[in-house]
C-alpha cells in the first residue's frame, strides 16, 4: 500500500511518538483526513505550543528525534465524536488529557497509551506518563472504562496484540499505582529510573531497549512528579 491509498489517519492523542508526522502527512496525501478529539485540533492546526512544549522536555534532542512540526490544515481535520468510521471513541484521559480510545466491531480496542507500553511477547507493563498532564484518577477511571466494553484484544502502538486483556489491565493498574507510589514517596529520578530498570531486566533484558524508546523513564518520573506537585499546590490553596 502506497501512502496516497491512505485515506483516514485515525489519533488516540497529539504526543509526538503518535502524530508528530500527521501534517507532513498531510502535505504528501491533500486527500487523508485526520481524526482526533476537539481537545487536540488546535494543537495540529496550528502546532507551535505543541512544539515549544516538546521542545523544553527533549532539548537539543528534539530536532533530531522529530524533525519539523507541520502544521495540518484545518479541512482536513474530523473533530472524532462517539463514532469513527466503524469504530466506537470515548474519551480515555490519564496519561493525555485528551487521548481517545476505539473499539472495532470485532473487539479490537486501539487503546494509544492508555492502556500501558508492552513489547510482546514480554509481559512487562510500562505504565508510560510524560508531563504535562497525567492525572492518576482520571487514568483509572479510563482503565476501567476500556475494561467495561469487554474488548477481545488491546492492539497497543507500543508494541503488539495482547489477548489476556482483564490480566493486563490488572497489570497495568498495579504498577501505575507502584510508580506514582515511588515518586510520592520521595524517590529521586535517578532512584526512580534505577529501579524499574532493575525491573526492565528482570523482566526479559532483551526488550529493554524498545521500552525505554517508546517510554523514556526519566519522562515517566517528571510526569508523576509534576501530577504529585500539583497535588501539593491544590491541597494548599483549599
Amino acid at each position: 500500500m502506497a501512502l496516497a491509498d491512505i485515506r483516514h489517519l485515525v489519533l488516540t492523542h497529539i504526543h509526538l511518538d503518535h502524530a508528530g508526522a500527521a501534517g507532513a502527512l498531510v502535505r504528501k496525501n491533500p486527500g487523508l483526513r485526520v481524526y482526533v478529539s476537539a481537545i487536540g485540533a488546535p494543537h495540529l492546526v496550528d502546532p507551535s505550543r505543541l512544539e515549544r512544549s516538546a521542545r523544553r522536555l527533549y532539548g537539543d534532542d528534539f530536532d533530531r528525534l522529530w524533525g519539523e512540526l507541520v502544521p495540518v490544515p484545518e479541512e482536513a481535520i474530523e473533530i472524532v465524536g462517539d463514532k469513527v468510521l466503524e469504530l466506537d471513541a470515548w474519551p480515555t484521559p490519564g496519561h493525555a488529557s485528551h487521548h481517545i480510545s476505539y473499539v472495532a466491531p470485532d473487539g479490537s480496542c486501539y487503546a494509544g497509551d492508555a492502556a500501558g507500553v508492552r513489547v510482546v511477547p514480554s509481559s512487562y507493563i510500562a505504565p508510560v506518563a510524560p508531563p504535562p498532564d497525567i492525572d492518576l484518577e482520571a487514568w483509572e477511571r479510563s482503565l476501567d472504562e476500556i475494561e467495561a466494553r469487554a474488548p477481545a484484544r488491546l492492539c497497543l502502538p507500543h508494541f503488539g496484540v495482547v489477548e489476556d486483556v482483564r490480566d493486563h489491565l490488572a497489570g497495568m493498574r498495579a504498577r501505575l499505582r507502584e510508580w506514582a507510589e515511588r515518586v510520592r514517596d520521595g524517590a529521586t529520578e535517578e532512584e526512580f529510573v534505577a529501579e524499574a530498570e532493575a525491573e526492565l531486566a528482570a523482566a526479559g533484558g532483551e526488550s529493554a531497549a524498545a521500552y525505554t524508546q517508546a517510554g523514556p523513564l526519566w519522562q515517566s518520573y517528571q510526569g508523576l512528579k509534576r501530577y504529585w506537585d500539583k497535588r501539593v499546590t491544590q491541597t494548599a490553596g483549599t
